[in-house]
């Protein structure tokens, strides 16, 4: 019994120990998502995210994978960099969640963009534009954007109308999205880098 005993113990300090040894790696800036938030980026790999077909079926499943299979899309220190395109100065490419979401939510996202990159996140498949605003706009005039520094962008959704924000400056008031759908990061210009990905389902 006291043996049992001492091998149940083992493998509850073992378990506990691999569940805090995960935790740190995926948390390596201490980052953690806000209370009643869940992550949809676990700061390693690409795990829950794809590349998708013209009919919206999952082509490529990136879990496991610290980069998609033709390195566009990779992961290193809890930064999901959207790469420079290969050869060409622009090239669009998108990948996106496993999962839909159908509810109402409140998405956090922070982004880094290079100097005129052109990217975007995709709220159930509508794109917001998310690019180094001030050069390659479309929201030129915004006055707390931080060029070639982190900016956070936090998308309210309730009743399939998004209200969009960068850094508490509003930049789409009433987007309109379909009633469900996947979450998704466009590359087309530049590097976008992506951190700290947290969503909360209303």
């Amino acid at each position: 019994m006291i043996a049992a005993g001492f091998m149940s113990i083992s493998l509850q300090v073992n378990a506990q120990a691999k569940a805090t040894a995960v935790s740190n790696i995926t948390n390596k800036d201490g980052w953690k998502p806000d209370e009643g938030f869940e992550s949809l980026f676990d700061g390693t790999t690409l795990t829950g995210w794809c590349y998708r077909g013209t009919n919206g079926e999952v082509t490529e499943k990136f879990d496991g994978k610290a980069k998609s299979s033709d390195g566009r899309y990779s992961t290193a220190n809890g930064i999901l960099t959207v790469n420079y395109p290969v050869g060409v100065e622009r090239k669009v490419q998108q990948s996106w969640t496993l999962r839909e979401f159908p509810k109402n939510f409140i998405l956090k996202i922070e982004f880094r963009a290079s100097k005129n990159a052109d990217s975007g996140i995709f709220l159930r498949k509508q794109q917001l534009q998310c690019r180094d605003y001030l050069i390659a706009g479309p929201y030129k005039d915004l006055k707390n954007y931080k060029p070639q520094d982190w900016n956070t962008i936090i998308v309210t959704v309730k009743d399939n109308v998004a209200h969009c924000e960068c850094n508490g400056e509003v930049l789409e008031d009433a987007l309109v999205l379909p009633s469900t759908g996947p979450m998704g990061l466009e590359g087309d210009r530049g590097q976008m880098e992506y951190r700290h990905i947290q969503i909360k389902e209303l």
